[in-house]
C-alpha cells in the first residue's frame, strides 16, 4: 500500500509512531515535507482559519513558520480509534520583535486508510512567556520520547 505507515486502524503503538513523526516533521518547519503527510484534498481547521489541500496547507505553514521564529514542539498521544487520533502539544516560538509565546492545543486528526491525515482540527492558546521560561529546545531527544512532557 502506498502513503504513510502506520496504517489505520491504530493501536497503541502505531498511533504513538504517527504522534512522534508528526513533531519530527513540524519541527522541520519544511512546509512541503509536512504537507506530504496530508491528503491532496485535506481539511484543516487551525485556530480560526479554514484550509483545504496540499497547495493551502504548504502557504499556511509557510507564512506560519514565517512569523513563528525559532518553533520547537512537543506533540503527546492523547487517544485512538480505528482510524482518529487525538493529541495535545505544546510549542514555544518568539516574534521578530523577540518575543517569545508558549502555545498549548488539541489537534484531532482522522486518517485515510493509506495513512494520511485527511482532517486536522487545531485549538490553539498562546501565552507570553520570557525567554527565561523556555523548556522547549529543538527536535526531542531520542532519550526523551514517549515521555510525556509536563502541562504547565
Amino acid at each position: 500500500m502506498a502513503g504513510r505507515p502506520p496504517y489505520p486502524p491504530f493501536d497503541a503503538e502505531t498511533a504513538a509512531q504517527k504522534v512522534q513523526a508528526a513533531e519530527d516533521a513540524w519541527n522541520t518547519c519544511d512546509a512541503e515535507k509536512v504537507a506530504l503527510a496530508y491528503t491532496v484534498d485535506s481539511q484543516w481547521r487551525n485556530r480560526d482559519r479554514h484550509v483545504t489541500g496540499r497547495d493551502e496547507i504548504v502557504a499556511f505553514l509557510t507564512e506560519k513558520w514565517k512569523r513563528e521564529l525559532d518553533y520547537s514542539l512537543r506533540k503527546e498521544l492523547w487517544s485512538f480509534t480505528d482510524n482518529r487520533i487525538a493529541v495535545r502539544f505544546q510549542y514555544e516560538s518568539h516574534d521578530a520583535s523577540g518575543q517569545w509565546f508558549r502555545s498549548y492545543g488539541n489537534e484531532l486528526w482522522e486518517f485515510s486508510d493509506d495513512g494520511l491525515m485527511r482532517r486536522r482540527e487545531a485549538s490553539i492558546n498562546d501565552r507570553p512567556i520570557d525567554e527565561s521560561e523556555r523548556r522547549i529546545f529543538g527536535p526531542r531527544p531520542e532519550d526523551e520520547r514517549g515521555v510525556p512532557f509536563p502541562l504547565w
